[in-house]
């Protein structure tokens, strides 16, 4: 039996470098020495905040806002940031982009000049049912995936299928608040030459022991055994 832990990652780490200020005081709450994304539609907007800077793009480009960071002040549920151009409400509760079917464990408030959004900030979170989801293979073991091999993983139901490289999959699962357990996986009997062949053995390898499921910060779902093997996956919408 496979039992999968389903714990959520921080989503949407710093993708650029900011000149190096004096650091405000972190409060309770706060994210220390790293920046914090959050984004929202219909008007496109993003938000970054640095331990010196709240860096704002809002109106998909159109106003740009960059100010201080004033430090974060507690709130009832999350932490707010204040400055004359820019404020920031920071809420604790799960929220979707309306884009696509991720959710993130933060919903935020901006006030831009005057203008207010709302969208979704930090870790993101897995979705509230594995049932609808797939995904496609990214690495498996130490190598990545051959890309002339199509890999698939998909929930359906009570039931998970796809293919790491070679044969077809399937198996059944159960959930049980945060634990997955999958029964013996059943597969077709194909060779394949080459690297297919090779990645799903490491595949099958990783499936018959627990692992763990995280998801990074680019929303990659990662799966992780106790002795060191994995394999990363991306999402298929």
């Amino acid at each position: 039996m496979i039992r999968i832990a389903l714990p959520a990652l921080s989503l949407l780490a710093l993708a650029a470098c900011v000149p190096a200020a004096e650091t405000p005081p972190q409060t309770p709450g706060d994210t220390p020495a790293a920046a914090y994304m959050a984004l929202g539609t219909e008007p496109g907007w993003t938000l970054e905040i640095t331990p010196s800077r709240l860096n704002y793009d809002g109106d998909y480009g159109e106003t740009e806002i960059m100010v201080p960071n004033p430090g974060a002040k507690p709130s009832a549920n999350g932490r707010t940031y204040a400055t004359d151009r820019l404020s920031v409400a920071i809420e604790q509760a799960p929220c979707s982009d309306g884009m696509s079917d991720r959710r993130y464990r933060d919903t935020v408030t901006v006030i831009a000049d005057g203008k207010t959004v709302k969208g979704c900030g930090g870790g993101t979170l897995l979705p509230d049912k594995l049932a609808g989801t797939n995904w496609t293979f990214v690495v498996i073991g130490k190598g990545d995936v051959a890309k002339d091999r199509p890999t698939t993983l998909s929930f359906d139901g009570k039931r998970m299928s796809g293919s790491a490289g070679c044969n077809r999959f399937s198996g059944n699962y159960t959930i049980d608040g945060a634990m997955l357990t999958a029964g013996p996986l059943i597969a077709t009997e194909m060779a394949c030459p080459g690297a297919g062949m090779e990645q799903e053995r490491a595949f099958f390898a990783l499936m018959a022991k627990p692992v763990m499921v995280r998801l990074n910060t680019n929303g990659l779902l990662g799966l992780f055994a106790e002795d060191g093997t994995s394999a990363i996956l991306a999402p298929v919408y």
